[in-house]
């Protein structure tokens, strides 16, 4: 039987708290499970912490287009790290029902977007 160890990275500029141990903890697992490829898919679904579950995407995004919320038109593209403009994006709230998160979320492109709003910084995309 194989132990793995791993260490929490240093905090960075830019990557809301919690992602980098999100990140280390899900690719520890996925390695154990699922060796490098399963390194690789736990590494991403542990960087959303304070996301929206995966479990309750599907009503979140229902939620969101029964709302009817504008979409801001954005020049780049629409990206997990994209840093949205200072001024004309609107940001809602999430209701707890999705979970508990200081993230917020808009609508840019005509995609759901979960932003961080103290940086702008897009982290997670619905499709």
């Amino acid at each position: 039987m194989a132990f793995a160890q791993t260490q929490v990275p240093e905090p960075r500029p830019g990557i809301p708290p919690g992602v980098g141990t999100g990140a280390a903890t899900g690719a520890v697992g996925g390695a154990i499970v699922g060796g490098p490829v399963g390194a690789v898919v736990g590494g991403v679904a542990g960087a959303v912490v304070g996301g929206i579950a995966e479990a309750s995407q599907p009503q979140f995004r229902t939620y969101v287009t029964e709302r009817r919320h504008p979409s801001y038109r954005y020049s780049s593209d629409v990206v997990i790290g994209g840093e949205l403009p200072s001024a004309g994006v609107t940001y809602y709230e999430v209701p707890r029902q999705y979970g508990e998160t200081r993230y917020r979320y808009t609508v840019v492109n005509n995609r759901t977007v979960l932003v961080d709003p103290q940086t702008r910084r897009i982290v997670q995309v619905f499709d």
